[in-house]
């Protein structure tokens, strides 16, 4: 039996996923995609598909790649999309298809608990509050039990605590060999299991870090690796991009001098000049912050280098980093944690030397080398970047060498079909491509609603007037609604704006829909929180375009307040698109505006989920069918119905229009001609 009868057989309703797998169903989009990947497994070759919501790409690279008989390494988006893969998809699949594979799962070192300062940490008592007292004992009780050492499975303590950053190893401050629980090592433990899997899921993050650094285990595992599979794959020119540049944090120099007075305690007690010099140094950091501004952002270097103090702070950090190596350097030889810290502040030296290298002329410098100098300001750290221009050249020299298959997958990497932007971006130009729809039925389902009337969007007083256009619909839903902003900015005043709305109209809290705002949790707790409130409305921004997944009656309303443009004064973007120019490139036809659509396809991805999903996408912003350029936005989303009349909106929640079958497109125009009905590709 050849492979494409296997799979025809496997996705088959009478086949063993429909026998294993409740729900299951027939998908000819799933079959064709699984049938491409395994022609890209078997021919070694190179290969980009979109598959949207619903198609199950998921199963369909599982499948192949299970079948390959060779090593497999997946990469998705994020650590939750990671277990999610290895805990759930992996066995369901492996069961159904009764093969012994082994699988493992591999993170970075600062996921998995560390003996040696789990030890430290209980011993020094470094703590804020009794909160976080309590999250050191659970992590102790954890300890005690735990194979993998993960931190994801230790429930009782939340991702972001404090303590988790101090029993826990990075690559800065891990002891190697040195380490007093070499043997115990959980990070070393996942590795081994990695090198013996038949296939491993790592996160994008990981994968590059280990590219660029072959720190974190896959440099072992790439070169007998048959083929690589990214999920999520639209998140990687972005990642690409931070991790083949350079970077260096003030946040980095504060962990270090915290390191340094821990082991100076312990190793150097006789020795207080070190103390001093780290606190010296740990001021200096702090001051390099101020100096960039009390505003949070992301700035050229020549505004950096214009920042009144910021010359005079960065030169007093690096005379702070020369001080302190000579008092450190005295000190290494007493324990293998100094030594390591002494090493660490070399390097921290040299990285900050080389972002100010030439300081007058480097932003020219670094873009006639493809790089381009900008800084970014954390409410209390300050990270300095050089970041490539293109990374094209860069992957395809990665990829290339030991043949293999690469797989790019995801819902959203097309515009309007066409993938030229994604491969130009990423340097996968000689690959094949294929796009295969959502079989959900979009013209019953859903309907794209363009409000009339609102002013332009960089206009005083228009995210009052989004918040307005809104409202009815909000009502109309009985809540259940997402508010995707394009800034943080706009999101504040969309929840001010909804809060004061929601307690003129619902005197009575016990009756009020909850709202809810990104940060007041996390972002899985606010999720949850939405799910079971059930008619809440959801502020965010942009980490709730994309991967998020609310399943029915609880979101049926999307509400997009612009189109995602990137602030054109990014000082990443500003580089790129003056690059383009000088190169006789259009930058905001093949960069700016591919861009933008990608990003609206995923907001747009948060509305239908399920077969049985109703809902509407309002997309606020008048450029989507003024301009003619907007046409590339709506014609590259779902094929949903459209209408720009308020009342057809309203209707679309009618209880009598539940079928979906009534209403009908009215009024939605493009800017070309104006009154011209616009059919969609």
């Amino acid at each position: 039996m050849n492979a494409a009868d296997s799979l025809d057989i496997l996705f088959s309703p009478e086949g063993p996923l429909a026998a294993n797998i409740p729900g299951f169903r027939l998908r000819a989009q799933q079959v064709e995609m699984a049938r491409r990947i395994q022609a890209a497994i078997d021919a070694q070759r190179i290969f980009i598909a979109e598959a949207g919501t619903g198609t199950g790409k998921t199963f369909a690279y599982l499948a192949p790649a299970l079948a390959s008989g060779g090593k497999t390494i997946i990469s998705t988006g994020t650590k939750t999309l990671q277990d999610q893969l290895f805990r759930k998809d992996l066995p369901l699949m492996r069961e159904a298809l009764k093969m012994p594979v082994q699988t493992a799962l591999l993170k970075g070192r600062a996921n998995y608990l560390c003996h040696y300062y789990l030890r430290r940490a209980a011993v020094e008592g470094r703590f804020q509050s009794r909160e976080e007292v309590g999250h050191l004992a659970a992590i102790q009780r954890f300890s005690k039990h735990t194979q993998s050492g993960d931190k994801a499975e230790c429930s009782a303590v939340p991702e972001n605590s404090p303590v988790w950053a101090q029993v826990t190893s990075t690559r800065d401050n891990c002891l190697g060999q040195e380490c007093p629980d070499h043997r115990e090592c959980h990070v070393l433990a996942a590795r081994k299991a990695a090198m013996e899997a038949d296939l491993v899921v790592v996160n994008h993050h990981l994968f590059f870090a280990d590219v660029m650094l072959r720190d974190e285990g896959l440099a072992e595992l790439l070169p007998a690796c048959n083929t690589v599979i990214f999920d999520e794959a639209h998140q990687l020119p972005e990642i690409a991009a931070l991790f083949f540049g350079d970077s260096v944090s003030t946040s980095q120099v504060l962990d270090l001098t915290r390191d340094a007075k821990a082991e100076g305690q312990a190793s150097a007690r006789d020795c207080p000049d070190l103390q001093t010099i780290l606190s010296a140094l740990e001021k200096a950091a702090k001051d390099l912050r101020l100096a960039a501004g009390l505003e949070t952002g992301r700035f050229s270097a020549r505004q950096l280098d214009a920042a009144p103090g910021f010359d005079a702070a960065i030169r007093a950090l690096l005379e702070a980093f020369e001080a302190t190596a000579k008092i450190l350097k005295t000190q290494a030889e007493r324990s293998e944690g100094l030594e390591k810290c002494w090493q660490r502040l070399l390097e921290l030296e040299a990285r900050f030397k080389a972002w100010r290298q030439d300081a007058p002329t480097s932003e020219e410098a670094s873009a006639a080398k493809g790089k381009v100098r900008w800084g970014e300001t954390f409410g209390q750290s300050l990270q300095l970047n050089a970041t490539p221009l293109s990374v094209a050249d860069i992957f395809s020299r990665q990829m290339s060498g030991h043949p293999r298959a690469w797989i790019f997958t995801s819902a959203t990497l097309a515009v309007q079909g066409r993938f030229d932007h994604y491969q130009a971006e990423m340097g996968l130009i000689e690959a094949e491509t294929a796009c295969w729809d959502s079989p959900f039925d979009y013209a019953r389902q859903a309907l794209l609603y363009a409000p009339t009337g609102l002013p332009e969007p960089n206009s005083w007083g228009y995210t009052q007037a989004v918040v307005e256009a809104a409202l009815p619909l909000a009502r109309a839903a009985q809540g259940g609604v997402f508010f995707l902003c394009t800034s943080l900015k706009a999101m504040r005043r969309v929840h001010e704006l909804l809060q004061q709305d929601l307690i003129e109209h619902w005197p009575d809290e016990a009756a009020r829909p909850p709202l809810f705002l990104q940060g007041e949790c996390g972002k899985n707790e606010l999720l949850e929180r939405f799910r079971q409130a059930g008619n809440g409305i959801l502020v965010g921004s942009q980490s709730f375009w994309e991967g998020v997944d609310v399943r029915g009656g609880a979101l049926s309303l999307v509400v997009i307040d612009k189109l995602p443009f990137a602030p054109p004064d990014d000082p990443v973007l500003a580089a790129r698109i003056e690059e383009m120019r000088k190169a006789g490139r259009n930058p905001f036809m093949e960069y700016q505006l591919p861009r933008a659509v990608i990003n609206v396809k995923q907001g747009a991805g948060r509305l239908i989920r399920t077969e049985s999903d109703r809902g509407i996408l309002m997309i606020c912003d008048p450029r989507m069918l003024d301009k003619p350029y907007g046409r590339h936005v709506w014609r590259s989303l779902p094929p949903m119905r459209r209408t720009r009349e308020r009342a057809v909106a309203l209707a679309f929640f009618s209880p009598v229009l539940a079928d979906g079958n009534v209403l009908a497109d009215s009024g939605f125009v493009c800017g070309a001609k104006a009154g011209t009905e616009c059919a969609a590709s």
